[in-house]
């Protein structure tokens, strides 16, 4: 009684909404087609639109024909990645808590989650500056910055880490808030202006008819644009309150242990994915810079454009995880089902058709960032042989979104541990061993087959259950 006499008081005094009859439909009642969509387009040209702004970076600074640029932005990509762990934090687990409270129409706690991510999103952001800032000199080392690339890696990271981490962080984090309530579009939109503007902004900041910053003008582009796209979505909300479910009030932030749990159960395993993808690309950097700053270039680049229909198959696993947890909150296992099988079929379409544009084209691909005949000697291998992974990758990532979507946190931790620790990163010792250089192209392909398989194996143990009502 407490807490509907709190959410009635709440919506008198505050002005904040009841349910959304339209959202509701779009959960409920809107064809699983129609509804996929509308949630998984706007994700995807998001997902999109960052990837390509990331590859932004990479092409201007490649511009410059200079092989020590380039690599600096390569080697500091496992710090921006690290964002992605308090990203997947409060970002993953607050927008799984609301949209799972969403179908229970438990409106207090839906209030109550947004506010905690939005608070620890903005705190750990700012720590993550200063920690950065503190501890500079040493984190160059471990990401395999030598006396030749330390100075850009150095200053591209300055602007990136130790001025925008807290932007960058908050920015996604309320997209993913924003996501939860079915506002796929206006997520998409907040993300994607800052990501535009980085891509308008960086020639500006990178060459020499501009600013002349080099790798650290793509760096301080970032920042710009990550602030703005922050400042869209305070006017989002303040334009939409009474009409939202996401509260920043700070008087809604507190540490009640129901919802600590609920978010940390979806996103700590989440956040501990992610920082294993840090780790992995580590590892691979340094393998990869001991043959020198053409063959990380090289393989920076190949990253970057395999990253491309990656990002679209976690848009689609992470633009449906709205609809798949209000569906499983509210028991509707039928709609739930008919969700995951549909994007499946679409996403795994796509994948197999890229894998086979990017094997056959892979030097032109390579080409397009940088005319530097060693490089794109390097880079078309390297790409040929990371893309034959993407098929399968497409089955680990939707396998993933569903246990984060139904609080399943336990289960996508131990595809986490099984995908880096057990396969990816032994793969890479000993590809590189038996294959050097060159086998490191390959690892990600090893252990996506293997996860692809325990995948489909999983999902159907969880779907079976789901109908005979034993899953919580």
């Amino acid at each position: 009684m407490s807490g509907v006499w709190f959410h009635l008081q709440f919506v008198w005094e505050e002005g904040f909404v009841m349910e959304d009859t339209k959202k509701t439909a779009l959960f409920e009642s809107m064809p699983i087609p129609k509804a996929v969509m509308t949630l998984g387009v706007p994700t995807i040209i998001s997902s999109l639109v960052m990837v390509i702004y990331n590859m932004a970076d990479t092409y201007f600074v490649g511009m410059l024909g200079n092989p020590v640029q380039n690599a600096a932005v390569t080697l500091a990509a496992p710090v921006l990645l690290a964002f992605n762990a308090v990203n997947n934090l409060f970002g993953v687990g607050s927008s799984s808590m609301m949209s799972r409270a969403l179908g229970k129409k438990d409106f207090d706690t839906v209030y109550r989650s947004s506010a905690f991510g939005f608070y620890c999103a903005l705190i750990f952001g700012a720590l993550f500056s200063f920690m950065y800032t503190v501890f500079h000199e040493p984190l160059l080392i471990i990401l395999g910055a030598n006396a030749e690339t330390a100075t850009a890696t150095g200053e591209y990271l300055k602007w990136t880490v130790s001025c925008g981490a807290a932007p960058a962080i908050l920015n996604v984090v309320m997209a993913y808030l924003v996501r939860a309530e079915g506002s796929s579009l206006h997520a998409s939109i907040g993300t994607m202006s800052g990501c535009l503007l980085n891509m308008i902004l960086d020639p500006i900041f990178i060459m020499p008819w501009g600013l002349n910053m080099g790798a650290a003008g793509a760096g301080c582009a970032t920042f710009l644009s990550n602030c703005v796209a922050c400042i869209y979505f305070f006017v989002l909300l303040f334009v939409k309150r009474g009409r939202t479910y996401v509260c920043i009030r700070p008087s809604m932030f507190g540490l009640r242990k129901m919802i600590v749990v609920g978010v940390c159960a979806v996103g700590i395993p989440a956040s501990i994915q992610n920082l294993l993808n840090v780790t992995g690309m580590t590892v691979l950097n340094n393998f990869t810079s001991s043959y020198g700053s053409d063959a990380v270039a090289a393989m920076g680049i190949s990253q970057k454009i395999n990253m491309v229909p990656m990002q679209i198959a976690m848009g689609m696993s992470q633009g449906i995880m709205p609809l798949v947890s209000y569906n499983y909150a509210s028991r509707n296992i039928k709609r739930m089902k008919e969700t995951i099988f549909f994007a499946i079929k679409l996403a795994m379409s796509f994948l197999v058709t890229v894998s086979v544009l990017y094997y056959l084209n892979s030097g032109l691909l390579i080409s397009l960032f940088m005319k530097n005949e060693e490089i794109i000697s390097y880079g078309s291998r390297f790409l040929r042989g990371m893309c034959l992974g993407l098929p399968f990758l497409c089955m680990d990532f939707m396998a993933v979104g569903v246990f984060q979507a139904c609080g399943m946190g336990k289960k996508s931790l131990v595809f986490a541990l099984l995908r880096k620790i057990v396969l990816e990163i032994p793969a890479l010792v000993i590809l590189n061993y038996v294959f050097p250089l060159y086998g490191l192209a390959y690892a990600q392909f090893t252990a996506e087959v293997i996860l692809a398989v325990a995948a489909v194996f999983v999902l159907r143990k969880i779907l079976i259950a789901s109908d005979a009502g034993k899953v919580r």
